[in-house]
């Protein structure tokens, strides 16, 4: 199957996937897409790469290569793919800092719950995970919504499990503390118990 065949059926099986799972580490839709559009030029770029670097079938002409990801074109582009954009979403972190510092986070305005309260539990989780460090975020996507272990997630990121428990751990009290009713909140001036 050629590169092109590739990417058109993985973006069309595959595509809403891809772009949700970027949207949970980054909390924005349009950077989302982004991401997945930088990880597919990233992956896809190496399969239409020079002549070199892709396999001539026996006997073929001098044009033709073939292009394969390793086995199973849609499983491995989809694993290949979700990594760049993990790499990708760690590595630009610094650049999009300045502007999540002006961005206003915080989702709730304090109004009380109605029958709407599942919808506004959706955009408070994705405003309290956009106040997580890079790291932190990255470890509770891939351990809460890739489902992986302690150990993949370590392998994944290239550091040790306990780094990533500490990480888990901290941003497991972090989005307690952020995701705590308001009656539930300590009040001002008064030191918690």
């Amino acid at each position: 199957m050629a590169w092109e065949d590739e990417l058109g059926e993985l973006m069309a099986t595959r595509g809403n996937a891809l772009v949700r799972y970027a949207y949970m580490l980054s909390g924005d839709r349009a950077l989302a897409e982004d991401l997945v559009q930088d990880a597919l030029v990233k992956v896809f770029s190496r399969l239409r790469g020079p002549a070199g670097r892709a396999r001539r079938p026996a006997g073929s002409t001098k044009g033709t290569r073939v292009h394969t990801l390793d086995g199973s074109p849609l499983e491995n582009a989809e694993g290949y793919v979700r990594r760049a954009i993990l790499t990708l979403y760690l590595d630009g972190y610094r650049k999009r800092q300045r502007w999540y510092d002006i961005k206003h986070l915080l989702a709730d305005d304090g109004a009380g719950r109605g029958a709407d309260a599942a919808a506004t539990a959706r955009v408070d989780v994705m405003s309290a995970l956009a106040r997580l460090g890079p790291r932190q975020r990255a470890c509770v996507v891939l351990r809460y919504f890739d489902d992986l272990t302690v150990p993949q997630i370590a392998d994944a990121l290239g550091t040790a499990q306990g780094t990533v428990k500490r990480y888990l751990s901290d941003a497991t009290d972090h989005l307690r503390d952020l995701l705590r009713p308001d009656d539930l909140h300590p009040a001002e001036g008064r030191a918690a118990r």
